[in-house]
């Protein structure tokens, strides 16, 4: 079974996919899942009305002095795998507990910059797009989503109306998280420019696989999330019946 592309839906299960067997079954993962689960019982037929956007706030990739090759200020990374497609992961992988789950951070990948909730500066690089398109995600269901969202998602429609469903949604972290039953398991890079990127997370929970597309933008200097015209910020979550074609985190 492939990757979702943007605009695909999935026929086996009916119904709200937050009702769906293979949404529920991942559940646990990360507290993201959760949170975006419910952002997808507002968006559900609200189309744009209402929508508003709420000042930016100011973080680390506001106003940062740019270097000659774009990259914000202090940001340093090991881009010489160039557009190489990943077949392994980083020798210099660790683990970082995020919220109620662990995500990757490579040292010479990204993300090399930790200020707050904002992870950044990123490999310009297919492994980077991966590290930021699992580990940006992972943040908006904290407290300091917000922030985040400013810094680290392309501006425009569907920033928005992501702001707006999840204003809604009480934030899942600290006391208020639920336990994670499930975890990153790998990754597959199914597009790949300088520009953009569209990456596959493979997640492992009880039942087996799940997987969801990410899909990340260069822009400012970095990689940041870019979401649909809906404000979703990862593809409808569907089972997977094997890691066949994913390289695996190995953790």
């Amino acid at each position: 079974m492939g990757i979702l592309k943007r605009g695909e839906r999935r026929t086996e299960e009916s119904g709200p996919y937050w009702k769906q067997r293979s949404w529920q079954a991942s559940a646990g993962f990360l507290a993201l899942v959760v949170v975006l689960g419910v952002i997808a019982t507002l968006t559900s037929g609200s189309g744009t009305a209402g929508r508003a956007e709420a000042p930016a706030s100011k973080g680390p990739l506001s106003g940062t002095v740019t270097k000659k090759d774009g990259r914000p200020g202090g940001c340093r990374t090991d881009d010489s795998a160039g557009d190489a497609i990943p077949t392994s992961v980083p020798k210099d992988i660790s683990w970082h507990t995020l919220g109620i789950g662990r995500v990757p951070v490579s040292a010479s990948a990204g993300p090399t910059r930790m200020q707050g909730a904002v992870w950044w500066c990123f490999a310009h690089t297919p492994m980077g797009a991966v590290l930021a398109a699992t580990d940006i995600p992972t943040q908006m269901s904290g407290s300091q989503w917000r922030t985040v969202t400013d810094q680290q998602v392309v501006a425009g429609q569907g920033r928005e109306l992501f702001v707006f469903q999840r204003t809604a949604v009480p934030d899942s972290d600290g006391a208020n998280a639920a336990p994670a039953t499930s975890s990153y398991a790998g990754f597959q890079v199914t597009s790949y420019t300088s520009g953009a990127a569209a990456v596959g997370l493979l997640i492992k929970n009880d039942q087996g696989y799940a997987k969801t597309t990410v899909y990340v933008r260069w822009s400012g200097g970095d990689w940041k999330i870019q979401p649909d015209g809906s404000g979703g910020l990862y593809s409808q979550l569907a089972s997977e019946q094997s890691a066949v074609g994913y390289t695996l985190w190995g953790a």
